[in-house]
């Protein structure tokens, strides 16, 4: 594959031309009717047209370095025998912005049972290589941008690995003013729908089977923040989810729960409290009183590391500019 510049009358700077190697693989790089090509034009603000085994990439100059990076990263994984669908095309984007190649294989990667999952911005390579190399991790940040879902695979991935004994997966029953006295059913019935989250990125990576033979002989454990009092979790993975609806009592109650061999991720959204008003979240406590404890990582998502949907996206940046208009309003003398 090469590439070169300049197109007809047009400043090199401008158009640069892509020539890729192996015909077989550029209906995936293309995109069914040129979707992957569509995707990139919308999120670059650049044009490319496709000529057999050509791309001729057209716009500002640094918009068409960014758009070749990205497609030279979507090439490098299909040469590898990796697939490419929106999400990646998207993440390739996320990387080229920052200059980091999304195309790297190996050290970011995360195996499980079901599939192979790489981080899709860099942020969430940041988060990985955190987890990996500390004891105590908090994901901060907002809605889709992977903060729970990255924890539970690298949990999923050391359990076979044989670095932890087991997983813990825990979240307070806190959630938009409900209390669980007034749910139908036995404690498990209560408790169970604010775990589905755990128990949906649990399935996503390992065979069900697998997860209930697992889950029956205590390797696999979801319970509610409650249960952990009194514990100490050695050997184990724990994470602790929607930790912006803790108390600080509670926080430091499950913080405290850090045994030999363990390795603990927190996860939370300070902008989606569910607390009672006037109850202050153990989540910011602990972001005020940790900072600079040697051993512990924040690392902080914003609105240009949601995976999920583009609205998404939109949606957080509309409610945190929001809060800033309120937040910049003069208070009445």
């Amino acid at each position: 594959m090469s590439d070169a510049g300049g197109l007809g009358g047009v400043r090199a700077a401008d158009v640069r031309r892509l020539t890729f190697d192996d015909n077989a693989l550029l209906p995936s790089l293309y995109g069914q009717h040129d979707r992957h090509l569509v995707r990139i034009e919308q999120l670059l603000g650049v044009q490319l047209s496709s000529r057999g085994n050509q791309i001729a990439i057209s716009g500002g100059a640094e918009e068409t370095s960014l758009a070749r990076a990205a497609l030279l990263a979507l090439y490098e994984r299909l040469k590898r025998g990796q697939a490419v669908d929106q999400a990646e095309v998207d993440a390739a984007v996320r990387f080229a912005r920052v200059g980091a190649d999304a195309s790297v294989p190996g050290a970011d990667a995360i195996r499980t049972r079901k599939r192979l999952i790489q981080p899709r911005s860099p942020t969430q390579r940041e988060y990985v290589e955190a987890i990996r190399e500390r004891d105590l991790v908090f994901g901060l940040g907002p809605a889709g941008t992977g903060k729970t879902y990255l924890a539970v695979a690298m949990a999923v991935s050391m359990l076979i690995a044989g670095t932890v004994e087991r997983i813990i997966l825990s979240r307070p029953a806190v959630e938009a003013g409900e209390r669980l006295g007034f749910l139908p059913g036995d404690m498990r019935e209560k408790v169970d729908p604010y775990l589905r989250p755990l128990y949906d990125a649990l399935h996503d990576m390992m065979p069900a089977d697998q997860i209930a033979n697992r889950l029956a002989g205590g390797d696999i454990e979801v319970a509610p923040l409650a249960f952990m009092r009194g514990r100490t979790l050695a050997h184990a993975f724990v994470i602790l989810d929607e930790a912006q609806n803790t108390s600080p009592m509670q926080m430091k109650m499950f913080l405290t729960r850090l045994g030999e061999g363990a390795r603990m991720v927190v996860t939370g959204d300070l902008t989606q409290v569910d607390l009672p008003p006037g109850v202050p979240s153990g989540l910011r406590d602990a972001i005020e009183t940790l900072s600079g404890v040697e051993g512990i990582r924040f690392v902080h998502f914003t609105d240009r590391d949601v995976v999920r949907h583009d609205l998404v996206a939109r949606i957080v940046r509309a409610y945190d500019a929001r809060e800033n208009r309120g937040n910049q309003r003069p208070s009445r003398p």
